[in-house]
């Protein structure tokens, strides 16, 4: 309120002083030339006075021949104050009486010797100027014919030929005149001063009140609103203008809270609906700049709400802090022009600690009211849940299918040996030693087809929560289910095991993990090899090693491997993709990590790093 009530306040006043001052100058300008004319004209009027009295004396002493006495009433008048000379001048222009006796006889010729610069002989009428006399003073002096009179003519001739007598010259002192024509200026400056401040500071007093204060609380008001506080009111006092549009400002305060508040409503509304939807949303703004965006998203790349909403939109996704290239990257923003359509693409995101998950981004621009450039739509899909529920649909159908063989093989081979069990009892000791030893190959046989489905219902089961496996339990029943596929594709299976190898993790996950991997390696040896399943003890961790002498990775894919959907089999049968992305993910899942080393031409090794349950259980 100081800076804006100061720099009105200041304006105004020097609005006014300048405005007032300006008329009084011009006043006193005028008032300075009418009062020094008022001063001429009085002295020539007191001249005119001086001169009726000479003419009276001139008479008297004419009539009389008394020239000493009017030389004597000559001398005695320019001794007054103030009159510097007085003399008495032929209608020719010669001196004939003067208070100063080195005047007598002076010519003055009425061209280049003037009694006054607008002296033209013979004078007729009274005049008064100021000039410069001999002695470089200046000086007012007043010059006043007297005229022939009737009692004048015997000596003068006549009043026709002769209308004046002589001229009456006195000189007043300039000086006096304009020292009182200053004095009264300066007094009447003065006087208009103390007018001029009290007239400035009445109207400040006024303004102050009735228009500063209240031109102040307004906007000490609105710069409450701008900062946010919708809740403050402008004062309003009496009934005037002000008052008046006190009065509107607070209807419009009022009127922008209750709008603020409906858009914050229905921000928060679009912003829970957004939350609610479980894939990633973002709006990205034609500056690459991120203008909303969901929790999903945020959970996505790691980062808090905060962090994402007007950043770039690649510092977010992708941990860039300049554009992504065009070229090697399908920008929305770069593709999208007036006819853009909506498109889906792939990218990959990145997480704060560096690690790559690939999402599918549906894309769809959105255009302003102005029609400018438009904002784009994207709506995230992370993959890795496509994963997971690929995995949870597979499990599922193995589920469903071991429940099938369950119900049509197991329980038929459980009722056939409670039935053989039965006839072996009954035969007894008496049966033929082939028959006995056919009839326990038998019994045997069936074991293991029960013990299979047994396999198959342990593999199918959802994951659980993280319990005791043992590796060399969960390594033998998946070589036991992939024997025939290990005959059928000329595979030898080696399998060396260190004893008591026990992780903490998901018995099914395990299963799966051990059994993609495998697979994966009889793939790779379409003509048959070795597969060598290995594991030990490394510090405090258990290695697991399963290696192939397949055909091997190419060095150029080796880091697209574990990418979803990404698929080259050496069968040239084409693959969902899946496999290892799942099997990473379930090893990240059990704390662990999966290391790969490949030779083309020599094989494939995958290492499967996770935490050694024992040594966790010693130092717990």
């Amino acid at each position: 309120m100081v800076e804006v009530h100061g720099g009105l306040g200041r304006k105004l006043i020097l609005s006014m002083a300048v405005g007032l001052i300006a008329g009084s100058v011009v006043f006193l300008a005028l008032f300075v030339g009418a009062y020094h004319n008022r001063l001429v004209k009085e002295r020539a009027e007191a001249s005119a006075q001086v001169n009726r009295l000479l003419q009276v004396s001139l008479e008297n002493a004419m009539l009389k021949r008394d020239l000493d006495g009017l030389r004597d009433i000559v001398h005695r008048l320019g001794e007054q104050a103030r009159i510097l000379r007085v003399m008495i001048v032929n209608p020719d222009g010669e001196v004939r009486f003067a208070s100063n006796d080195s005047l007598l006889g002076h010519l003055y010729d009425g061209t280049n010797d003037r009694l006054c610069p607008n002296c033209t002989l013979p004078i007729r009428d009274a005049q008064s100027a100021f000039l410069t006399d001999a002695d470089n003073m200046e000086v007012l002096r007043s010059v006043n014919p007297v005229y022939n009179r009737e009692p004048c003519q015997q000596c003068h001739g006549s009043m026709a030929d002769h209308p004046v007598n002589g001229i009456l010259v006195v000189d007043y002192a300039a000086a006096g005149i304009k020292h009182d024509a200053l004095t009264g200026a300066l007094v009447l400056g003065a006087s208009g001063l103390a007018v001029v401040g009290a007239s400035i500071f009445g109207i400040w007093m006024m303004l102050h009140r009735w228009v500063l204060t209240p031109v102040g609380a307004l906007t000490e008001t609105s710069r409450a609103l701008a900062a946010g506080d919708y809740t403050v009111r402008a004062p309003v006092a009496g009934n005037d203008e002000l008052a008046d549009l006190g009065s509107s400002f607070n209807t419009m305060a009022e009127r922008i809270a209750r709008s603020l508040d409906e858009i914050e409503g229905r921000e928060a509304f679009l912003q829970a609906l957004m939350d609610a939807i479980p894939d990633g949303v973002r709006v990205i703004g034609p500056d690459y700049k991120v203008v909303k965006a969901n929790r999903a998203y945020c959970e996505q790349v790691g980062m808090p709400m905060a962090e994402v909403i007007g950043a770039p939109c690649y510092a977010s996704s992708h941990k860039r802090e300049e554009p992504c290239a065009g070229t090697f990257v399908t920008c929305p923003l770069v593709e999208f022009d007036e006819s853009a359509r909506p498109f889906t693409c792939r990218h990959r995101h990145v997480k704060p600690d560096g690690t790559e998950f690939h999402v599918e981004v549906s894309v769809a621009p959105l255009y302003d009211a102005e029609g400018g450039k438009p904002a784009v739509v994207e709506a995230i899909r992370d993959l890795s849940q496509e994963m997971a529920v690929s995995q949870e649909q597979k499990l599922s159908e193995i589920g469903l299918l071991a429940t099938g063989v369950a119900h049509e093989i197991r329980n038929p081979l459980a009722s056939i040996r409670l039935g053989f069990r039965a006839m072996q009892r009954r035969v007894g000791l008496d049966a033929h030693p082939d028959a006995k030893y056919y009839m326990d190959i038998v019994n045997t046989e069936i074991d293991k087809c029960i013990a299979v489905t047994n396999r198959l219902l342990k593999l199918s089961m959802p994951p659980a929560r993280p319990s005791l496996i043992a590796l060399d339990e969960v390594a033998s029943d998946i070589i036991s289910l992939i024997n025939f596929e290990a005959i059928e594709h000329k595979v030898e299976v080696r399998v060396q095991l260190a004893e008591g190898l026990r992780v903490i993790a998901s018995d099914s996950d395990m299963r799966m993990l051990i059994l993609n991997i495998v697979q994966n390696a009889f793939h790779a040896m379409p003509g048959g090899g070795t597969l060598t399943i290995t594991g030990s003890r490394v510090g405090g961790e258990i290695a697991l090693a399963i290696a192939d002498t397949g055909v091997g990775i190419a060095a150029e894919d080796i880091s697209r491997i574990f990418d979803p959907f990404w698929s080259r089999r050496a069968d040239s049968v084409r693959g969902t993709g899946l496999g290892l992305s799942i099997c990473r993910a379930i090893v990240k899942h059990a704390g662990g990590r999966i290391e790969v080393e490949s030779e083309l031409g020599k094989g494939t090794t995958f290492t499967i790093i996770l935490p050694d349950a024992d040594q966790r259980s010693e130092a717990s």
